[in-house]
This record gives C-alpha cells, sequence and structure tokens, in this order.
C-alpha cells in the first residue's frame, strides 16, 4: 500500500513537473517571440516591430559585427539599429502618402524594373543572387526594396520634381566658379596624370617582378599622351587612365608656384608654353606628364568649354536640388506625424 501510494504520488509529481516545465517553455518562448517582434516605434497609424528591424538590416548588421572591433561592437550595433530604424519609419511616412494619393506600384513595374537593373548594371540574375547573398540580403528582400525606391520615385515625380527649375544663371555661375580660375603673378596652373609602377618607392628596380611593372607604366604613360596629342580631352582621358589622387577632378592639379613645384616637375613644366604638354618624367614610384594651362598673370583659365559641360553643370545643380527639397519634404512628413520610438 505504502510502495502503491508512493508510485502513485511519484507520478502525479513528474506529471506536475513536466506541465510546469513545459508551461514555462512555452512562456519563454512566447516571451522570445514577443521580445523578437516587439513593437519598436509607432508611425502614425502604423508600428515598426524589432523584427522588421532585423529584417530591413540584415547584411548592414553583419557587416558590423564583421567589422567592428569587438570592444565597440555593441555600441556599433546600436546606432546601426538606430538608423535601420530611421530609415523604415521614413519608407512608412512615404508609403502612407502613396496610399492617400492612390500611387502603387504593380508587379508588372516591379518585374520590369528588376529586369532593366539586371540590363543597366550589365549582370545575370546568378550574379545578382549571389550579391545579394553576400549582403546577406534575399531576393525578396531586394524586390521590396526596389518596389519602395519606385515608389519614392513617383511620389518624388508628383510633389518635387515639377517645383525644381534651374536656370541658366545657375548653371554659368556654377560655371565661372567651378571650371574657371585666375593664375596669379608667378603661378603655373597645371594638369597631371600618372602611372604608377610601385606602390613601394624603395622598392628596387632590379627585381623582375618591378621591372615588368615599370615598363608597363612607362608604355601606358606613353599610350594616353599620344591620345592627348592627338586632340583627346585631357580631363576624360585622366578620369580614365590616371593611377593618381588628381585623377578624380579631371587631373586638375590647380595653381603653382615655381618654389612649390617637386624638382622633376619643376624641370618639366617652365619651359612649355600655355597648351603643351610635358614630355614623360620618371618619378621615385611610376611615370607622369604635365599640361600647362597658363602662366601668365591675371588670366583667367577655362578648364572646359561653357558648351561641353553646361548639361553636366545642370544635372549636377538638379540632383543636388533634389536632394534638398526631397530632405525637406520627408522632415516635413515627419514634424506633420506621430512618431514615437519605444
Amino acid at each position: 500500500m505504502i510502495n502503491f501510494f508512493s508510485a502513485c504520488s511519484f507520478s502525479r509529481l513528474r506529471t506536475t513537473a513536466l506541465f510546469v516545465l513545459f508551461t514555462s517553455l512555452a512562456i519563454t518562448n512566447v516571451e522570445a517571440a514577443e521580445l523578437v517582434d516587439r513593437v519598436v516605434a509607432v508611425v502614425n497609424d502604423d508600428v515598426i516591430t524589432m523584427s522588421e528591424v532585423n529584417e530591413e538590416g540584415k547584411g548592414f548588421f553583419q557587416k558590423i559585427r564583421e567589422q567592428a572591433p569587438s570592444s565597440q561592437l555593441e555600441e556599433a550595433l546600436r546606432e546601426g539599429r538606430e538608423e535601420v530604424l530611421n530609415n523604415l519609419i521614413d519608407k512608412k511616412l512615404i508609403n502612407q502618402v502613396a496610399a492617400k494619393q492612390n500611387v502603387s506600384i504593380s508587379d508588372e513595374e516591379l518585374r520590369a524594373a528588376a529586369e532593366q537593373m539586371l540590363v543597366n548594371n550589365k549582370i545575370t540574375r546568378e550574379t545578382l543572387d549571389a550579391q545579394l547573398a553576400q549582403m546577406g540580403m534575399s531576393y525578396e528582400a531586394y524586390l521590396s526594396t526596389l518596389r519602395n525606391q519606385i515608389l519614392q520615385s513617383k511620389l518624388v515625380n508628383y510633389e518635387i520634381r515639377s517645383k525644381i527649375i534651374i536656370t541658366d544663371n545657375m548653371v554659368l555661375d556654377y560655371y565661372d566658379t567651378h571650371y574657371t580660375k585666375h593664375v596669379s603673378q608667378g603661378g603655373y596652373y597645371l594638369m597631371q596624370m600618372g602611372f604608377i609602377w610601385a606602390k613601394d618607392s624603395t622598392t628596387s628596380s632590379s627585381q623582375p617582378a618591378s621591372y615588368a611593372a615599370k615598363v608597363d607604366a612607362q608604355k601606358r604613360a606613353e599610350r594616353v599622351r599620344a591620345l592627348v596629342l592627338s586632340g583627346e580631352d585631357f580631363r576624360t582621358l585622366a578620369q580614365k587612365f590616371s593611377d593618381l589622387p588628381s585623377a578624380r577632378d579631371g587631373g586638375d592639379l590647380g595653381v603653382f608656384e615655381a618654389d612649390e613645384m617637386a624638382p622633376y616637375m619643376r624641370d618639366a613644366v617652365l619651359t612649355l608654353t600655355p597648351g603643351e604638354v610635358s614630355e614623360i618624367i620618371e618619378t621615385p614610384s611610376g611615370y607622369q606628364f604635365f599640361k600647362l594651362l597658363s602662366s601668365q598673370d591675371g588670366q583667367i583659365v577655362v578648364q572646359a568649354s561653357f558648351e561641353s559641360v553646361k548639361e553636366e553643370i545642370r544635372n549636377k545643380l538638379y540632383e543636388q536640388e533634389l536632394k534638398g527639397e526631397f530632405d525637406n519634404w520627408v522632415k516635413k512628413l515627419k514634424e506633420d506625424a506621430y512618431i514615437k520610438k519605444l
């Protein structure tokens, strides 16, 4: 009797213990789910959950984990989540405006845009998938982002683009500021191209690998200089072929006084007349040549003709105005909205 009672008691105790265990696990799982999907922001009548933030920033957060020092990881991730949350708030606001104005993106539009993106970037779907995988993003997430971009573009067309006007005077003012320069007395306005053969200037040129790189750099310098002499645009060629930091400015070095130049530069340019191109000279790490634009006191040097760059300037000014107007538009949306981060 005692044994039977003990067995029954043990059975009931075990059953009770298992019930408590499973209940605890269930509660823990529910709490975990609530933690993952808890609301982190309210945007008017919409909410943003933690799972949305995690999905939106998956690739971004992975890069932070890979690159941030361990001592700074927690703070870097916190800042990253805040940035992603702010972007999601902007998206919510834009989607709400789109809904009010009955602006939408059909599946056909999205499919066409996705195909056009492949064409524009000259890649295949397989290449895109591989690139997305490296960023920790699925193709569906990519399409969602693309849909938002198209939606944003439609709204921008309606709300902003039609209000932006770039006048001829604005284009001319930009040209005068950025494409013309005044050369003071004793100054030399120079353009430059360089072709590097050794990242380390102390490397001996007697080494076969360095010698081959040196020959290659010299041949590149000779080939591009010949293109300049044949009449092709120096700025365009510098942007395309020069290995030096000045390449991003089309080889534009600006104005130098003679005593400011390195000896090899001074020897190459002091004998030039405006418009001439120097011989190729060897430097400690490569080959360079220069073009002298002006060396006359008080002369205004024109880097490019107005006609050749006016549309480029107009587009640049338009993009600058567009960004400013868009930022102001989003700022106004936020001011008029109910936004609460939790």
